[in-house]
Parts: C-alpha cells; structure tokens; sequence
C-alpha cells in the first residue's frame, strides 16, 4: 500500500458522472470571475435536471436556468458585470421559470457558507433585519440573544441557516495532483468556503503542476485548498471561460457580448448553441477560436 497522497485527477465527464438528480450543487467563483464553466458545460451536456444551485451567480446560473436544470437558486446576485443582469437569469425571473427562488444578502449568503463549513445549523448577523430579505424568505427565522448586554437588553438577529452543499465546484489557476490548490489572482473569492460546506469538491484548474510547483511564482498563502478539502481534480485549459481568470487570463468581453446578444433572441440563441455548446468541451474550445479568428479577420 502507498503512503503517497493519491492521485485525484479525473475527467469533466467522471465528474458529471458522480452527479444526482436533486442534489445541491455550490458554484464557486465570483459573477463573471474564475467560474469553473468548463464543468457547468458539461453538466449542461448531461441529464441531471432538478438542482439546487448555491451561487455568486454568473452565466453559470443563467446557462443553467436556460436549460431547465434548476429546481431551486439560493443566491445574492447574478450578473456579468459589463452585462449587469445576465440574460436567461432576467428571463427566468420574469418568466417564473426557476420553481424556488432564494435571494439572499451577500453578507447572509457568506454566513451560510460560514454555518456549513463549521457543521453548525445557522449563525446569527443583523444583516436582514428591518429588510423585505425577511418578507421574501418567510424561511428565515429570528433568533434572541440568551445573553443581555451592557444595558440589560437581549438583542435580536436574523438566524441564517446554514447553506449545506453535496457538491461544490470550483475553478482555480493550478493545482497538483493530490488536490491542492492556489489562485493567482488578486481575490480568493469564498471557493475555500464552498469547499468546506460541501460533502465534496471538484476542482477544475488552468494547469495541473507537481506540488512544489504551486508556490514557485506565488506566496503559500495562495494555497487556497488543500487536498483534504478536494475529492478530484480536472485539468481544462482555458476552463473559466467566457468568465476570466487572471493572471492567465481577463473575461472575454467580445464572446460575452455575443452571448448575451444571442441570448435575447430565439433564433440567434439556437445558433449560438448549435455552435458553441452542442459538442463537448474540446469541441467548444475550438469554436471559440475559430469566433475570434472570424471577428480579428
């Protein structure tokens, strides 16, 4: 028997291929920043259907939302930054297409991923109080302070259930084999969070590199996750795309735009998908090359 830490490197399909119908799933990533898109393609590719999705939202949600996987969206906001409401998202909540809606506080989305990780049921924040967060998520309960401060009063905060994931998905620059894993941009966003709420973790990656290569170009403390945290590990290059990932690479804002164009009008979205998202992620890859060569032309 080895004594080495095991290899966790698997395929985006095997990953896929460990999903359930009905499972919750955390995306990591941040809006338009460091999403691991290359495995919500894939999960798109798939039949998985009535998901819950726990997310900073981008076009993860909106692609998801667009393809009817979503049976449950617990999430702050969903936008695309220089786009400020994704397309199928705005659709979707016009349309009354996603079955349960959760649309928390930024501040009461982190305190749930807080609750998860430290396997406790709720934590307590002001955030929410005196707000319509309370109106619209009648699930929210109040909790009283057992203990009175300095005037004798026994204050009251708003208990933020704890947003326990099955499977959370994140998308960081390297990783080894093993499942650690840095980031080299300026912002850790809250992967390390999701990880943590979460039974396990998948970690796509720009680049698979030997272990002590994680710290040859950046501080240790840019070890995000470590392999405890980690159930498998995905190479695919350029894998954030269309959402960036710097310093390797910034948001593609010429094939966003086309995205989101597409995305209001039935016929130019068929297209749109016909090209970019009917064949796996080698295939979108390519297509993706191929729209940017045509518009340097």
């Amino acid at each position: 028997m080895s004594n080495k830490p095991r290899d966790k490197r698997i395929t985006i399909d095997e990953v896929v291929a460990t999903l359930e119908d009905g499972m919750t799933i955390g995306i990591g990533g941040w809006g338009p920043r460091r999403k691991p898109m290359a495995l919500v393609r894939a999960i798109l590719r798939s039949d998985l259907k009535d998901l819950t999705i726990v997310s900073w939202g981008g076009a993860d949600v909106g692609l998801l939302a667009e393809a009817g996987k979503i049976k449950k969206l617990i999430y702050a906001f969903v936008t695309m930054d220089t786009v400020p409401l994704e397309p199928h998202f705005q659709a979707a909540r016009q349309n009354r297409t996603i079955p349960e809606i959760c649309e928390w506080d930024e501040g009461m989305f982190q305190t749930g991923l807080i609750a998860a990780s430290q396997r406790l049921p709720f934590l307590p924040m002001r955030a929410g109080l005196g707000s319509d967060v309370l109106v619209n998520n009648p699930e929210l309960k109040l909790v009283t302070s057992p203990y009175r401060d300095r005037n004798g009063d026994q204050e009251e905060f708003v208990a933020v259930p704890a947003l326990e994931l099955d499977v959370a998905l994140v998308h960081m620059n390297r990783a080894d084999q093993h499942g650690n894993a840095s980031y080299l941009g300026p912002d850790p966003y809250f992967d390390d969070l999701f990880a943590m709420a979460a039974d396990r973790t998948f970690v796509s990656c720009e680049q698979v590199v030997d272990t002590a290569g994680l710290t040859v170009d950046t501080p240790v403390q840019r070890m995000l996750l470590n392999r405890m945290m980690v159930t498998g590990v995905v190479e695919t290059p350029n894998g954030a795309h269309f959402t960036n990932c710097v310093p390797d690479y910034e948001r593609d804002e010429k094939f966003q735009k086309h995205y989101a164009a597409s995305a209001k009008d039935p016929e130019a979205w068929a297209a749109f998908k016909e090209r970019f998202l009917s064949g796996d992620e080698s295939t979108y890859q390519e297509a993706v090359q191929a729209f940017h060569a045509e518009q340097e032309a």
